[in-house]
C-alpha cells in the first residue's frame, strides 16, 4: 500500500448557492490528489504523456458525507491498495480541518499506448519507485 496527503483550500467560485462545494468539484480534487501522489514518486502526466503513455479514467465513484465550504483546508487522502498492473486503482479520503470524514472514492485509470490506444503495462521506472515505498 501507499498512501499520500495533499491539501487543498476551498475557493469560493467552487460553491454552489447553499454554500456548499459543487459536487463535480469533488472529481477534481482526487485529481489533484492522484497528480501529487505521482510526484511524490517522481513522475507526472506530462512526462508519460510525452513518452507516449495516457491514462484514461476508465470509472470514477465518489460517496459524499458532509459538505465542504467555501474556505475550508481540505486533505485529499489517496491510497493504492493494489499494485498497478494495466490499471491503477486510486482510493480517496477527503477531510476537513478538524479531521471530519467529507467524502470517500475510488478510480481505476487504463495505461495505455498513447498511439494505439490499447492497455499496456505501467513503465518499469514507475513500478520501481512504487516498490521502494509501498508498505505490506
Amino acid at each position: 500500500m501507499y498512501q499520500t496527503e495533499t491539501n487543498i483550500r476551498v475557493r469560493y467560485g467552487e460553491t454552489d448557492r447553499m454554500g456548499y462545494v459543487y459536487y463535480a468539484y469533488y472529481a477534481q480534487y482526487f485529481e489533484v490528489g492522484r497528480t501529487e501522489m505521482l510526484r511524490t514518486l517522481g513522475f507526472t502526466y506530462r512526462q508519460w504523456e510525452d513518452s507516449g503513455i495516457i491514462l484514461p479514467v476508465k470509472s470514477l465513484s465518489i460517496q459524499y458525507i458532509a459538505p465542504a465550504t467555501y474556505d475550508d483546508l481540505l486533505e485529499i487522502r489517496t491510497i493504492l491498495k493494489d499494485r498497478p498492473t494495466a490499471r491503477i486503482s486510486f482510493d480517496y479520503e477527503i477531510m476537513n480541518e478538524t479531521g471530519e470524514l467529507l467524502c470517500t472514492g475510488n478510480t481505476v485509470l487504463v495505461f495505455a499506448d498513447a498511439r494505439t490506444r490499447r492497455p499496456t503495462r505501467p513503465p518499469a521506472e514507475f513500478m520501481n519507485a512504487l516498490s521502494r515505498v509501498w508498505k505490506v
